[in-house]
């Protein structure tokens, strides 16, 4: 093992280390846990879609569920692949603007093989908050639905990166969102898929907004569904 390979193999075991001797002190909760769990009863795998500064807690949170996801090609991105399977997830490399076709296809395998996808539509190098279209042509070809998904905490640490990384404060809450699913039309016209865009990515912003804990209502504890 060469001296780069260690440094990614101990990435991947010491995040698992931390995030499981850390997210335990949070008091997470969940809200809209009906959209997801009835896809779940249905078994219509779903692609996740999700702000990339909004990561780390889906990892703990939706660990061991075998989701694929889209992970970029930049050596960063060797990083956190390496954590998220250390947590039991899958994972494609590519990114809408390095290796996109490559992405795009292993996406598409996993989607055969019925497994959930996950995205991150702002990722992998923003700009912040705006939804490329990557996410819509994920879901068009494989037939899933989009699900939003946003993260919010009531007292946390945000990183002076691009994507202001979300890192929840110890003994803090955290909230997670799910919104309905959106199924993107499998002939819908360039218009079609232009306004759904950017209704996804309207509907991300004001999850996120809303869980500012100064308006949030909670729902369900993460660990009861």
């Amino acid at each position: 093992m060469d001296r780069r390979e260690l440094r990614f193999f101990l990435a991947g075991w010491l995040g698992r280390a931390l995030l499981a001797a850390y997210f335990p002190t949070l008091r997470c909760v969940r809200q809209g846990w009906d959209h997801l769990a009835e896809m779940r009863k249905r078994r219509q795998p779903v692609v996740f879609v999700f702000w990339h500064g909004q990561l780390l807690p889906l990892v703990y949170y939706h660990r061991n569920e075998g989701i694929v996801v889209l992970v970029s090609e930049h050596t960063d991105g060797e990083y956190i692949a390496r954590v998220i399977q250390r947590h039991g997830f899958g994972t494609v490399r590519g990114s809408s603007t390095r290796g996109g076709v490559k992405g795009l296809k292993g996406l598409l395998r996993a989607a055969r093989e019925g497994r959930d996808l996950a995205l991150t539509p702002d990722g992998p190098r923003g700009p912040r908050h705006v939804l490329k279209r990557g996410a819509l042509l994920v879901a068009q070809l494989s037939g899933f639905p989009l699900l939003p998904v946003a993260v919010g905490s009531e007292r946390a640490w945000y990183l002076n990166s691009w994507d202001r990384f979300l890192i929840p404060k110890p003994f803090s809450t955290l909230r997670i969102r799910y919104g309905p699913p959106r199924w993107v039309p499998r002939r819908g016209t360039p218009e079609d898929l232009e306004l759904l865009a950017k209704e996804v990515e309207e509907e991300l912003k004001a999850m996120t907004l809303a869980l500012n804990p100064a308006e949030a209502k909670f729902g369900a504890s993460c660990g009861e569904r």
